[in-house]
Parts: structure tokens; sequence; C-alpha cells
């Protein structure tokens, strides 16, 4: 019997501990993050003398500048530019695309994307796993969702300015373009892993490196 009693102990002990680390609900109101702390852990710690324009934000009121090589520009609003968001899971951002203007693939390696159409046209789209393209055109007022983690793109291919609102599951969901990824990294990526994944020369290699490089 003594046995049975210890793995029922046991048991008990493994159900608490993953409750303990696996709770996904808020025990507090609210965790408004200090962005001063140089305390890391997984977000930011918890300030005390919360305001109310830790939950505000003016940023998406206005337009991106568009003035760039890719004629896009991506105004966060995530928890580094509104501390309240800390712990709650969500974010948004605002994409201004000048005409022609992209916003090169890239991905969120922590949130799902939903983007609404404020104004103008856009070809968007995302690649699979397995490398098959979902893509589609959406206007003012319409809704695309891009997966988790996947690869996805926005192009305005009209001739007038266009702008969408994000929305992310996230606090953070973090962005990887992955052109710039991969041949602005730091240090830099071998020239010999980026040569033989595109079967390109090292001259190519060094010219696409020289479009990252910082202007001064």
């Amino acid at each position: 019997m003594a046995g049975a009693g210890s793995a029922v102990v046991m048991v008990a002990v493994i159900m608490l501990c993953s409750r303990v680390f696996a709770d996904p609900d808020l025990l507090q109101d609210v965790c408004v993050a200090d962005l001063t702390s140089e305390l890391k852990v997984n977000g930011y710690t918890c300030k005390s003398n919360v305001t109310a324009d830790d939950f505000f934000f003016t940023g998406l009121s206005k337009s991106g500048a568009t003035n760039n090589s890719f004629g896009s520009a991506v105004t966060g609003a995530n928890v580094q530019k509104i501390p309240g968001l800390n712990t709650l899971g969500v974010s948004l951002a605002r994409i201004d695309y000048a005409p022609g203007g992209l916003n090169p693939p890239h991905t969120h390696p922590r949130a799902t994307e939903v983007v609404f159409v404020l104004k103008g046209e856009l070809d968007v789209g995302f690649i699979t796993t397995a490398n098959v393209l979902i893509s589609k055109s959406i206007k003012e007022g319409e809704v695309f969702v891009f997966p988790k983690g996947l690869v996805h793109f926005q192009k305005n291919n009209g001739d007038s300015p266009a702008a969408v609102v994000a929305a992310f599951n996230s606090q953070l969901p973090g962005t990887q373009s992955i052109a710039a990824t991969l041949f602005a990294a730091t240090p830099p990526v071998p020239d010999n892993v980026l040569t033989k994944a595109f079967q390109i020369g090292t001259k190519e290699v060094d010219k696409i490196k020289g479009k990252f490089a910082p202007k001064n």
C-alpha cells in the first residue's frame, strides 16, 4: 500500500507542477512592463506606478514614411510602445505602402497576423511549408490572415498609397525579413552557405550584401 500511496502523491505533484508552469491565464489585473528593468524574463517585469498613458498610443494615427528602397513603412504598437500590453498577448501595427511599395517576404515567429485594409488595394500571400503559395488581392475594408511563422508579403501594385492595420496574438511578435536576415546578419552568414543555398556565385552574394550595407 505504501507504494500505491507514493504513486498517488507523485501524480498529484506532477499535476500541481503542470498547473503552476503551464497556466495560460493572467494572475493579476495588469502587469505594465518596466522597460528600464535589467531583469530579463520571458517578457518584462511589472512596474508599480501604473498610469493611463501605459495603455495609450497615438502612433497609428499617422502614415509612416515610405520614401525608402521598399516603399513601405511599419509602425509597431507592441509592448515596447504600449507597456500595458505586457502579458496580454496582443499587439497592433500600421503598415503604409507607396504606389508600388512592398513589405518584403518575412515571418513573425511568435504570432499569427491579421490585416485589415484601411485604404488602397494590395496583393498579399503566404507560403506553406510544402512551398504552396496562398495569395489574393485585397482592398479597403477586407481582411486577410497570415498563419504564425509562415513567410508572407504584401505588395501595392496600384498607383495610389495603401495602408493596413495588422493585429497579432503576441505582445511582441518579432519580425524576420528573409533577405535582411540572410544578407545583413552580424556576424555575416558565410558566403559559401549563401552561394550553395541560392545557387549563385560569390560576386552575386557580395552585390546583394552591398544592397543591405548601412548608408553613411
